[in-house]
């Protein structure tokens, strides 16, 4: 998707009007964050503003609402980052399973630290992630989407030197 693009792509819609259907019609702005992850994930992991406008209509909702969500919650950017968005959570149940050791140890490992992206731009370390809800698996971190557990720092080389 153009980042121009004041459209959502047919793909987009589809996933959005799947979660569309889950809620009553009332209730469209139940699948506002869903909506949201569909077009951040499509749009190279960044929300604009034309994207959250696109997403505003379609769901029938004021941009506002849509603003105030996007920029509220930790896991959508609202500016370009790496191809490959890495969280580590480091609430207090991954924090007393070590995430801070994981979090040094990823920032040592890139030569970056949190909040920012690799020189080559295929990795972006998020500030911060107050819990991604896999408490029993900690510590954990959630690599485009897709969780980690029961990290250790050699499967967090295996992880990220697995990423192109």
């Amino acid at each position: 998707m153009n980042t121009t693009d004041t459209q959502l792509s047919k793909q987009s819609c589809a996933e959005i009007d799947a979660l569309l259907a889950k809620f009553p019609a009332e209730g469209r702005k139940s699948a506002l964050l869903g909506a949201l992850n569909v077009v951040q994930h499509e749009n190279k992991g960044f929300l604009t503003e034309d994207l959250m406008d696109a997403v505003a209509r379609h769901l029938d909702l004021a941009k506002i609402e849509v603003y105030e969500v996007a920029s509220f919650y930790s896991m959508y950017e609202l500016k370009p980052v790496a191809r490959h968005n890495v969280a580590v959570c480091t609430n207090i149940s991954c924090m007393l399973m070590g995430s801070q050791s994981i979090v040094n140890h990823v920032e040592n490992k890139l030569g970056i630290k949190l909040g920012e992206s690799t020189a080559d731009g295929r990795i972006y370390l998020k500030i911060e992630e107050e819990c991604l809800a896999a408490c029993a698996g900690g510590p954990m971190m959630q690599v485009d989407h897709v969780y980690h557990e029961n990290l250790t720092p050699e499967k967090v080389d295996e992880i990220l030197d697995g990423l192109e």
